[in-house]
């Protein structure tokens, strides 16, 4: 579960780092269906930055879906009526100020320097509606600090605690922030499968949950 929104060399990482996974299709097809549906109204305007292989807005239910990617992939993977954009998640010119209800971004921040960072969250408070949300899913650097940097293209350690200090520092009031939310990869010897997942997501204590949620609100 990784998007490129900043990386160098994204076609060399989707070659090898990141390459296709079906049992990320499930997980997200049932991730969107029982939980992020609570959040995103089949009326509202998504936006997902470092979409990757489109997993979350391809099966989210949603007036407007964008993808936003570095990886060229992205326009391939986007399923209609998808609008996939080529480009930095900082740079986000192509949307109107105003026009976006859910920012949604799953392990991609901590692909990104603060500086980075900084800019993208000021271009997402611009794109979104004053009454929107941005939506982060990304490892937790304190229950994942073993396997953190196996990713080589890591350059921002953040927990839970951390992050929502830096969402508020860049005008963002946290509304949500959940250290322990999912596994932090589906690769495992443990089967994915909708029910499964639902019953995850249930469970007031999760197993090996190394990643967190964390939703926040312009100030």
């Amino acid at each position: 579960m990784a998007g490129g929104g900043c990386l160098p060399n994204a076609d060399v990482y989707f070659d090898t780092r990141f390459t296709p996974d079906p049992r990320r299709e499930v997980l997200w097809r049932t991730l969107c269906s029982s939980y992020f549906s609570r959040h995103i109204r089949p009326t509202d305007s998504v936006l997902e930055l470092g979409a990757g292989y489109c997993h979350f807005i391809n099966n989210i239910q949603a007036k407007e879906r964008f993808a936003v990617d570095l990886w060229p992939g992205v326009v391939r993977c986007a399923a209609a009526p998808v609008k996939a954009h080529v480009g930095l998640a900082s740079d986000l010119g192509f949307l109107p100020s105003a026009s976006i209800d859910v920012v949604f971004a799953s392990n991609l921040f901590e692909h990104l320097t603060q500086e980075q960072l900084a800019v993208t969250l000021q271009e997402v408070r611009r794109t979104l509606k004053p009454t929107g949300s941005l939506i982060i899913v990304q490892p937790n650097f304190r229950y994942a600090y073993r396997e953190y940097f196996d990713d080589y293209t890591h350059v921002a350690m953040y927990s839970h605690v951390s992050l929502a200090d830096f969402l508020q520092a860049n005008d963002f009031r946290v509304v949500d922030c959940q250290g322990k939310f999912l596994p932090l990869t589906v690769k495992s010897r443990f089967p994915i499968h909708p029910l499964l997942i639902r019953l995850y997501l249930w469970l007031p204590i999760k197993p090996l949950a190394k990643q967190m949620l964390i939703r926040a609100v312009p100030a």
